[in-house]
């Protein structure tokens, strides 16, 4: 297992304090914020001073009902090898639904949502991960996401889910403890649960972020400090097995260099001393299986007989032992879907939970309503923040109206695409509209939008297209 250190979450917005920040052993980039073939400046500067750079992906959809999309998996894989990174990451979650496999409207939630904990979404996960693996030329792991909402009818807890994961498939994971903490807020899971349940040896790495507490729900912003109790969560985590990397993520109200090195300090310091106290304290109970083990044994525990494809993580390589027994690392047994219904019942769920939270149809049985409506208003105003950076010309255009209008747009309109299509999408809708009413800014947003579709101004046509397309979605 590759041993990273301490790093941060390389952004643009925040590339030159990066470069600065001292006793930062690595980084990781969203992998859909670059492209191969032309790698931002700063994270050359970075890889020739001998700082490993990991892609982040977070549009795979695993979890979904569908198998991987060979493209997205290929140019995962071209950034992984570009980069020379030595694994890449993505989440277990989904982040479309409907479509062919459901003979419904696609729809793309431009966010992680969580997968049912259930014995069908395991299976067809675990053939989603094997497909990945197969594709990919570096090793994967997994993240555990932060959750709004729980669904009804799940068979396992979050560590056994994932133990179960790791079992099958060899994958390993990326354990974010403020997930964890927001699990624990929202959906009244156990941190401490999940840490105990799941498999500390295969771990990477971990995620530490801030977020916040508004009206008993807890928001994973990853705009905020970093607050004790997740901090806390990390030393329970440290206690029981030395992390290979740990990692700052910091997306949004950036703060001044001076204050991610605080926060770096912060993190490196409860990282050594829940180490001391694991020292200390031996190989007692309570540790899991690899903890206080040095990084070769931890490495021979999770690389021995695991199905791992792309070959074993870039680094040293420790002598192999005479032998090592069946009973330390058994091969994950590769599980096949028990039926190809079970693909189909998934899609049908997800379909129904995400037709609910982005396009306004009926909430399905067994959630809870309120939450889903919390969650639908975050999905909403994480569009409107996103499309605003992808197209920063229609908050200019529009003024104070842009997300008020965005947001009543995005009610009952879901994604057909990615943001930039989502941006085409909306300024559509209000040209289509006759607004914005000024005729300056009307004409400022017609010109934008000729300018990226290629086409004339909606009609009269395209008006009755788009209506009877916004009427299929709704039924």
């Amino acid at each position: 297992m590759t041993e990273l250190g301490i790093g941060i979450g390389w952004r643009p917005e925040i590339a030159e304090a990066v470069e600065g920040l001292a006793g930062v052993d690595w980084v990781e980039v969203v992998a859909e914020n670059i492209c191969a073939d032309h790698l931002p400046d700063s994270l050359t500067r970075l890889r020739r001073r001998g700082v490993t750079v990991v892609p982040h992906g977070v549009s795979l959809g695993l979890g979904g009902a569908d198998r991987p999309d060979p493209g997205r998996l290929a140019a995962l894989g071209e950034k992984a090898v570009a980069l020379g990174a030595p694994l890449v990451t993505e989440h277990i979650a989904f982040v479309r639904a409907g479509g062919a496999l459901t003979a419904s409207p696609a729809l793309e939630a431009g966010h992680l949502l969580p997968v049912p904990r259930t014995r069908d979404a395991l299976d067809v996960l675990c053939e989603n991960v094997r497909i990945a693996q197969d594709a990919l030329p570096v090793p994967l792991a997994l993240e555990n996401i932060a959750a709004l909402i729980a669904w009804p009818g799940e068979e396992m807890s979050e560590g056994r889910f994932l133990a179960e994961l790791v079992e099958r498939t060899g994958v390993r994971l990326l354990i974010d403890v403020a997930n964890l903490h927001t699990n624990h807020v929202n959906r009244g899971e156990d941190p401490a649960r999940a840490l105990a349940e799941l498999p500390a040896e295969a771990i990477a790495y971990v995620h530490v972020a801030g977020g916040v507490e508004r009206d008993g729900v807890w928001h994973d912003t990853h705009a905020h400090p970093v607050p004790r109790p997740v901090l806390d969560v990390l030393a329970d985590l440290a206690s029981r097995v030395a992390p290979p990397g740990v990692l700052l993520e910091r997306d949004d109200d950036f703060p001044p260099a001076e204050e991610l090195a605080e926060e770096l300090t912060v993190i490196r310091a409860t990282v050594t001393g829940a180490a001391s106290a694991r020292r200390d304290a031996g190989a007692g109970a309570g540790t899991s299986a690899g903890a206080g083990k040095r990084p070769a044994e931890r490495a021979l525990l999770i690389g021995a007989g695991a199905r791992v494809s792309g070959g074993p993580m870039p680094g040293p390589v420790p002598e192999a032992p005479p032998a090592v027994p069946e009973a330390v690392a058994p091969a994950p047994v590769p599980v096949p879907v028990r039926d190809e219904g079970a693909r189909q019942r998934l899609g049908l769920a997800q379909a129904s939970l995400l037709s609910a939270l982005v396009a306004g149809t009926p909430v399905p049985e067994g959630f809870d309503t309120r939450r889903l409506g919390v969650q639908s208003r975050a999905l909403a105003a994480k569009r409107a923040g996103v499309v605003a950076k992808v197209a920063p010309e229609l908050p200019d255009i529009l003024g104070r109206e842009f997300r008020p209008t965005f947001l009543a747009y995005a009610r009952s309109r879901p994604m057909s695409g990615g943001y930039r299509r989502d941006a085409l999408d909306f300024a559509e809708h209000l040209l289509i509209a006759g607004r914005p009413e000024d005729p300056v800014a009307h004409r400022r947003l017609t010109r934008w939008w000729q300018d990226r579709s290629g086409h004339r101004p909606p009609g009269p046509a395209a008006r009755l297209v788009r209506a009877a397309r916004h009427a299929l979605v709704r039924r």
